[in-house]
């Protein structure tokens, strides 16, 4: 295939942030004095934020709105980010690499601007040239919205680019989209799909690799 673009899931794919989002929803339900499980983290994993609001929000048996709920979470997460970047390994590497091939990339995911911002700080500027976040969309993944943007704002076909991701929720998304995808599955397992090509990382693949999916 010729390779139009890559399209990057952010949230346990680009970043391992997973976890601070995990920590930021126990905290949330101890302070309200609520209870939060493993099972319960797990389960929004690569979901449209509002979607995990609501989840909470009735979980908890909050006073808040779930828009609200997704602030209070953003809150958390970006003092995390902020303080320390987590990339998942050979993320950052394959992402300079693609630059220096002069690959374009686009950065799809269902985190809000303000909590991306913080990351892109650490990457030359225009790393991406395309960024759709979940306050951009109408539809969240698994829904293809983000993806369709994503490849219409670059001027690419879908079917020419390969869309990295982590959940099943996101390779849904990509994959509804027409883009091949590049599993590396993180911290929930995704199952087979026919347009899914499975790695155990993302160290040493090249954009060559990318390229001969």
């Amino acid at each position: 295939m010729k390779l139009a673009a890559v399209l990057w899931d952010m949230d346990g794919t680009l970043v391992d942030t997973e976890p601070y989002w995990m920590a930021t929803e126990t905290a949330i339900a101890e302070e309200h004095g609520g209870t939060w499980t493993h099972e319960d983290a797990m389960s929004l994993v690569g979901n449209d934020l509002l979607v995990s609001g609501e989840y909470i929000k009735a979980k908890l048996d909050l006073p808040q709105s779930p828009a609200e709920v997704v602030e209070m979470l953003l809150d958390g997460v970006v003092a995390q980010v902020r303080h320390s970047v987590p990339w998942c390994e050979g993320s950052r590497e394959l992402l300079l690499a693609l630059r220096a091939a002069d690959v374009p990339c686009g950065l799809v995911t269902m985190s809000y601007q303000r909590f991306v911002a913080p990351i892109l700080e650490h990457l030359p500027p225009e790393t991406f040239r395309v960024i759709v976040t979940g306050d951009m969309v109408a539809e969240g993944k698994p829904h293809p919205e983000a993806y369709l943007t994503a490849a219409a704002a670059l001027g690419v076909d879908p079917a020419n680019c390969v869309a990295i991701e982590d959940s099943p929720t996101g390779a849904r998304s990509a994959e509804a989209a027409g883009c091949r995808v590049l599993v590396v599955p993180n911290h929930v397992p995704v199952p087979e799909g026919p347009r899914r090509v499975f790695r155990d990382s993302l160290v040493g693949i090249s954009p060559s690799d990318l390229a001969s999916l």
